[in-house]
């Protein structure tokens, strides 16, 4: 396993956001993004996760509600990565992925796309 402290790897997911357009981060509303080291047990290669209310579900009823969690995992990413470039794109990958379901993009759409 590629080797890279939290700390590290915190700092690939920040780059990983400030690559994503301002045309867009502008438009993110109430979402904060987490780094933890693993996934739930029940899905160990999961390399990130959306939960929350995408924009596009949000109505009139939306409002003071807990903000939506992007968390991106550590471990899954470095086991699958052999080098820290591999790292660097992964985790934009990943990041990019979540993003989009906060935009209501589903996995499916994101495929196709190829942030799959």
């Amino acid at each position: 396993m590629l080797e890279m402290t939290r700390e590290e790897f915190e700092e690939q997911v920040a780059e990983a956001l400030d690559r994503i357009p301002p045309e867009l981060t502008r438009l993110m509303d109430n979402v904060a993004v987490f780094v933890e080291d693993e996934p739930p047990a029940d899905d160990p290669e999961l390399l990130g996760l959306y939960e929350g209310t995408p924009l596009t579900d949000r109505g009139e009823w939306y409002a003071g509600v807990l903000p939506d969690r992007i968390t991106i995992y550590r471990g899954p990413t470095l086991r699958m990565c052999a080098t820290r470039e591999e790292v660097v794109a992964e985790t934009e990958v990943t990041v990019v992925h979540e993003i989009a379901h906060h935009f209501g993009i589903d996995d499916a759409r994101l495929h196709a796309l190829g942030y799959g």
